[in-house]
């Protein structure tokens, strides 16, 4: 049987993801980090559970791999 960190390598989740954002992200049908792609940031949001520092992680993940959410960033940026 494989353990948690393993599967999540395998799938390409983030690691350090709160129970709560697994719990949310697993019960939404979300268990690949490309199936992220497909989905926006605020859809994810929506999702009880799944806060900033989740999306942060995830937004990571996929840069990593040059991969974004669906719709690009929607991250707002610090005015001058």
């Amino acid at each position: 049987m494989k353990d948690r960190q393993s599967e999540q390598q395998d799938s390409g989740l983030p690691t350090g993801l709160g129970k709560p954002a697994e719990r949310a992200l697993a019960g939404a049908g979300y268990v690949r980090l490309e199936q992220f792609t497909r989905v926006s940031e605020a859809e994810l949001l929506a999702l009880h559970g799944v806060g900033p520092k989740a999306l942060e992680r995830l937004r990571q993940a996929l840069e990593a791999r040059g991969l974004s959410f669906a719709g690009g960033k929607t991250r707002t940026t610090h005015k001058k």
